[in-house]
């Protein structure tokens, strides 16, 4: 048995082993994912470095730990607004998209490898989901930039899919051991793991929120500790109940980031850092786990079984599930293509080998090697495939400075750095022409490698950086006015008032906020108010409407001009305005 000092010194051999393996497949293009297998497998009884690792339940308790860090980490990145773009098709997908990518694969692979139906369709089950963490790690560090409803429902899907997945695994071990008859055994323990996942990590978030806003933790460190300790919380409660840990830790991580906890950065930062470790020690733990010589002789079967799951199980799947929310053909091929596999079928994959089942390893043997297929096929071909279907967007380049700012208290107010591009609406234009709302400030403008402090006559220029402190409900609509000019609008939220500056004009409004205010594009907002109302009731707190939006007088300098109004959108025309 191998000393601690020994395993210290692994651990730290395939942590740099691991970074260094991912700045190589990031020049290359080549999945992480794929690198960190080989790396395993290359360290592994077989391999150069000669580490004898045949323990399953212990690479089960790796993967768990690593999977439910890695799902809370893309919980707390979740925001409720894609949550609310892709929950129905995401939800579809999750459920009724892994039971027919699980029964088309199981019924391949029952013929294939010449295996029972029930053993076949567990290997399905097996591989049925899509992998949460390479999803993550492909689409928000590998370079993927897709439309957001898309990636949205991608992200939402791969972390919320596990529970079917582990479902139907779980189910169908116990059939085929005979310790739950099929039939309502199998529909009860589904119901258990959904509801009661649902319910502990929507409990447990909201518990966790309050929390972290009531208590005053006097070292900083200690928050990013407490949101973990909720998150395996979560998790552990869930299960305990019989609930599903994945789905529990995900929504818990989804509810917590949501509320923006104090010291929200450097939990963010903590928990980015904690993710790299565990999918660098899982899957490298996988790969020591699995044997070269046996991967080949399952080899022409397994990528028989990848043929069958990538190009006819996941399609029909997506275009059954999906096709109903509006998605386009290409849209929709893209979603076929990334079913990505990854830790948790190499996970599951030791249920059977724990159960004692026959062929168990023979499934594990082929799982990985379908998982081997699927990172780099899949994930290799991602980027093009993105771009051949026509489905990239253009992303904003890294700022070439970091501002950070760190609270042990909440702040209602946020920093953001606004990238000037060519199609950017405010390149060209004066600060003072920008028509921005009261309160919002510009703190600082980065140009080359030079700040130029700001001023009201400081010129933007394309490739400058504007870092912009505003309260969050005004950030609609700072996002338009550094929106690019293309770039269909975001639509602001009807009902809610926003102040702007009597001395901006009627044009300025119009150019960066998409509206029509039926006005000379020269005057300013006091000198069009002055035009539609008689002088007595130029006072604070008449309203006047203008098409699309409403205008109230909010504050008057001494010498009676109007210093200060509040925009608000009709509700009846919002919807309009968005297309504008």
């Amino acid at each position: 048995m191998l000393s601690i000092e020994t395993l210290i010194l692994i651990t730290g051999v395939l942590l740099l082993l691991g970074i260094a393996s991912n700045k190589f497949s990031a020049r290359l293009g080549v999945p992480v994912l794929f690198v960190f297998l080989v790396v395993g497998m290359l360290a592994g009884s077989e391999g150069i470095g000669g580490i004898e690792f045949e323990n399953y339940s212990l690479a089960y308790g790796i993967g768990t730990v690593a999977l439910c860090l890695i799902l809370f980490d893309g919980g707390i990145r979740t925001p409720y607004a894609s949550i609310r773009s892709a929950w129905k098709p995401a939800g579809v997908l999750a459920t009724c998209g892994v039971f027919i990518t699980a029964l088309i694969t199981g019924l391949a692979a029952s013929w294939i490898l010449g295996i029972s139906l029930w053993q076949g369709l567990l290997l399905g089950s097996i591989v049925g989901s899509t992998d949460a963490s390479v999803v993550f790690s492909v689409l928000r560090g590998g370079g993927v930039h897709i439309r957001p409803k898309l990636a949205n429902t991608l992200e939402v899907e791969s972390g919320s899919n596990d529970p079917m997945a582990i479902f139907l695994t779980i189910g169908l071990i116990q059939v085929l051991s005979g310790e739950v008859p099929f039939g309502i055994g199998l529909l009860t323990l589904f119901f258990n793991q959904i509801v009661l996942g649902s319910i502990v990590g929507i409990a447990v978030g909201w518990a966790g929120g309050w929390l972290l806003r009531h208590t005053r933790l006097e070292a900083a460190g200690l928050y990013p500790v407490m949101v973990t300790a909720l998150g395996l919380f979560s998790f552990g409660l869930a299960a305990a109940l019989g609930g599903s840990g994945f789905l529990a830790v995900y929504l818990t991580g989804i509810v917590i980031g949501n509320c923006r906890p104090v010291y929200h950065r450097g939990i963010l930062l903590f928990h980015d850092a904690l993710a790299w470790i565990c999918q660098i020690l899982m899957f490298t733990a996988l790969g020591i786990l699995s044997f070269p010589s046996r991967l080949v002789e399952v080899a022409i079967p397994a990528i028989l079984i990848s043929i069958v799951l990538i190009f006819v199980a996941r399609p029909v799947a997506v275009f059954l599930c999906a096709a109903p929310f509006k998605f386009t053909f290409r849209e929709l091929t893209f979603l076929s293509w990334v079913g990505l596999k990854g830790a948790v079928p190499i996970t599951l994959a030791t249920f059977p080998m724990l159960a004692g089942l026959p062929s168990a390893s023979v499934l594990f043997d082929t799982v990985f090697f379908v998982v081997l297929v699927s990172a780099l096929v899949q994930g290799w071909t991602l980027p093009w495939v993105a771009r051949y279907l026509k489905l990239e967007v253009p992303t904003r380049l890294p700022p070439p400075v970091t501002l950070e700012i760190s609270s042990l208290t909440n702040v209602d107010g946020d920093i953001v750095d606004y990238f000037v591009d060519d199609r950017c609406q405010a390149a060209g234009n004066m600060i003072k022409n920008l028509a921005l709302p009261e309160g919002v400030v510009i703190a600082l403008i980065v140009r080359g490698e030079q700040i130029i402090p700001p001023q009201g006559r400081s010129m933007l220029h394309r490739g400058d950086h504007v870092i912009v402190v505003l309260r969050p409900r005004v950030r609609a609509l700072v996002d338009r006015v550094f929106a690019q000019r293309e770039q269909p609008y975001d639509p602001i939220p009807a009902e809610l008032e926003f102040p702007l500056r009597g001395s901006i004009t009627v044009g300025e409004v119009e150019q960066f906020y998409g509206l029509v205010l039926d006005s000379e594009n020269d005057a300013t907002l006091d000198e069009m108010l002055r035009k539609r109302l008689n002088e007595e009731d130029i006072k604070p707190g008449t309203v006047v409407n203008c098409k699309q939006i409403s205008l109230r007088i909010r504050e008057l300098s001494s010498e009676g001009i109007v210093e200060y109004v509040g925009m608000r959108i009709l509700p009846e025309t919002g919807k309009k305005t968005a297309q504008l």
